[in-house]
């Protein structure tokens, strides 16, 4: 099954990821993209945050 896995140190800090995907990513006291839950949301809305990130630090991992 894959899951999504963000990069932190690639990660902005955008804030697009949770906007798109709350249910599983959330920015942590840093500013970075963090997975809370791989299967928080379902996989179009993880997919939105995957294809939105700017510096594309979010992938999918088998």
């Amino acid at each position: 099954m894959k899951k999504p896995v963000a990069d932190e140190d690639l990660c902005t800090g955008c804030g697009l990821c949770p906007d798109l995907a709350p249910g599983t990513f959330e920015m942590n006291d840093d500013n970075i993209a963090v997975i809370i839950d791989p299967q928080g949301d379902d996989e179009d809305a993880i997919q939105d945050a995957i294809d939105s990130c700017p510096v594309e630090a979010i992938a999918w991992e088998e």
